[in-house]
């Protein structure tokens, strides 16, 4: 951080960009838009870069970070990949699928990015100007949401600077997040079955969820997570008094979900509609039920962290 003054925000363009590049390359702190939510983005070669994220959100150091890379020869560099997890990587990168690999003995991350664990979580992202960030730097990106940590995560450039503002040196605008929801994060076990370590975007077909682990493996498994600091409902078919409504389908609500009742919006809707109800005069929030099937899976782990008290 280079001290208290207000955040710099740019438009995600070529000079957006290269000034993201520039802020990156000498260890500072940019919010850079992915197709799942806002990242915080450090270069993940930097001890003080990346402690630099930690001092921003709050974000307790048991927890690993996610990191960017441009592409699997950028992430074989880093990680051991067998043949099921290259499979994985060629048919769903990019986009948001961030799988959990054996580290490198060589790897030249620092130490806090991986938070001690022998593995990484990386991920190669679909939007057009984190890629076009991870083509202009020489380094990989750690880079966990762009919100203080615990808090709901972000899918516009306000929602960074909500929390952010003063914090960080940089939010890179490319306007709304289109999946609304943090990639789905999966581990290749050593004896084949593939385990969902965080629900999200894309389902993998025969990917068994994970059990209970003796600690934190990947981003996103720390029970109480998302919150909007108001206590929260959840299947909620009707308002109750001093609640603020989130909807889905034919429950109507102060905002909706997704009038339609269609999944991909309610996801994309999420947070958006989390952020409202935490600014609202409302006391509580109360949401509508959302079938736990397909993306339902991800929007409801989501919405039961949110709704679990720190």
């Amino acid at each position: 951080m280079r001290g208290k003054n207000a955040t710099e925000r740019v438009p995600a363009d070529a000079g957006g960009i290269a000034r993201a590049a520039r802020i990156l390359n000498e260890g500072g702190l940019v919010a850079v838009p992915t197709e799942t939510v806002y990242g915080l983005a450090a270069r993940a070669d930097s001890a003080d870069a990346v402690a630099r994220i930690y001092e921003a959100k709050g974000r307790p150091s048991f927890n690993p970070l996610i990191v960017h890379v441009a592409g699997l020869a950028a992430a074989q560099r880093l990680a051991q990949f067998d043949a099921q997890t290259i499979a994985l990587v060629e048919r769903y990168w990019p986009g948001p699928l961030t799988l959990v690999c054996p580290l490198r003995s060589d790897a030249s991350l620092a130490p806090a990015v991986t938070a001690g664990l022998p593995t990484v979580a990386l991920r190669q992202p679909a939007h057009p100007a984190l890629a076009a960030l991870l083509e202009a730097v020489e380094f990989p990106l750690a880079a966990p949401s762009a919100n203080r940590s615990g808090f709901v995560s972000p899918t516009s450039a306000e929602h960074v600077l909500a929390t952010l503002d003063g914090r960080i040196d940089l939010v890179l605008d490319g306007g709304e997040c289109v999946k609304g929801l943090e990639s789905t994060i999966v581990a290749v076990r050593s004896d084949g079955r593939i385990e969902t370590l965080r629900p999200g975007p894309i389902v993998i077909p025969g990917a068994q969820a994970a059990g209970m682990a003796s600690g934190v493996e990947a981003p996103g498994q720390i029970l109480s997570h998302y919150a909007p600091g108001k206590p929260v409902r959840l299947n909620a078919t009707a308002r109750q008094t001093g609640e603020y409504l989130i909807g889905f389908g034919n429950i109507a609500g102060d905002c909706s979900l997704s009038e339609s009742g269609a999944l991909a919006e309610a996801a994309s809707r999420l947070y958006a509609c989390l952020h409202l109800a935490a600014k609202a005069p409302q006391p509580r929030i109360a949401v509508a039920p959302v079938p736990d099937e397909g993306l339902g899976l991800a929007i409801n782990d989501r919405l039961r962290r949110a709704a679990t008290p720190a």
